[in-house]
């Protein structure tokens, strides 16, 4: 061992370097916390903690990226974190608050949610080194992402907090809807991410102020709220379906031109 790997030995690792794999962790605690309020019939808080997990997933790689902390290890543990918190939980969730009811295949669909999400960020670690990857180099998503996914799997219980009607509890409602959120997560549709949103400069002001009053609705009318944003969510689907292709189209083109002359 040379003299500067001994000292780094003693020295340690900077506390920077950990602190996106605890935001990780973090992030998985709540996930099965939510699981633990859906087994006592808490469904409120069930869907809090794991809403604030998604919260947190979308905090660590970008606190890795800025304290420049980035490491296999944490990219291998944000995607069990995401199994359990965005797959595990919200199928405990789903069987107990609904899908319990049905005769048959009730916990068969509840399951979908988390085989789906465990075959989608595995498919996600496989290309993570691959050099084509036309879905990311556009700057869109394949599928629904897993936090997306989990959300989106609440829509019913949304409605049914919203409006107390015991029809969006029904397991044949729920059943459907599950499977659609699952079958979406591991599909190849082109979603939206954030490097894929482009804002006008001149909307800055409008889309700050929009955001702040966002979130004054989560904590005022927080149901109403995340139904809406998913409602929004899943009809955006179809543009980011049109938007890709146009992208590929430009693409392809560009492809085809001749090449200059030498």
């Amino acid at each position: 061992m040379s003299d500067d790997t001994a000292q780094r030995s003693v020295r340690g690792i900077p506390f920077r370097a950990i602190t996106p794999n605890a935001v990780t962790a973090l992030a998985l605690c709540f996930g099965l916390t939510g699981a633990r309020m859906a087994i006592d019939g808490r469904w409120e808080l069930a869907i809090g903690a794991i809403i604030f997990a998604g919260i947190l997933d979308g905090l660590d790689g970008r606190i890795a990226r800025l304290l420049r902390a980035n490491s296999r290890f944490g990219a291998e543990l944000d995607s069990l974190s995401d199994v359990i918190a965005f797959g595990v939980a919200p199928t405990i969730v789903m069987f107990q608050w609904s899908l319990s009811d049905a005769p048959k295949f009730g916990w068969t669909a509840a399951l979908a949610l988390a085989v789906c999400c465990a075959l989608r960020l595995a498919r996600f670690n496989a290309a993570i080194d691959a050099e084509d990857q036309p879905h990311k180099s556009a700057g869109f998503m394949t599928g629904v992402p897993a936090p997306a996914g989990a959300g989106i799997a609440f829509v019913p219980i949304y409605a049914w907090l919203v409006t107390d009607l015991d029809i969006f509890r029904a397991w044949y409602v729920v059943m459907p809807w599950v499977l659609l959120v699952a079958f979406l997560m591991i599909s190849n549709v082109a979603t939206y991410s954030w490097t894929s949103l482009r804002i006008r400069r001149s909307w800055r002001l409008e889309i700050l102020a929009f955001v702040g009053l966002l979130g004054a609705a989560l904590f005022t009318a927080r149901w109403e709220t995340l139904l809406v944003i998913s409602l929004i969510y899943i009809a955006l689907i179809p543009f980011s379906v049109r938007s890709y292709a146009r992208v590929r189209q430009r693409r392809e083109a560009r492809v085809d031109l001749p090449a200059p002359p030498a």
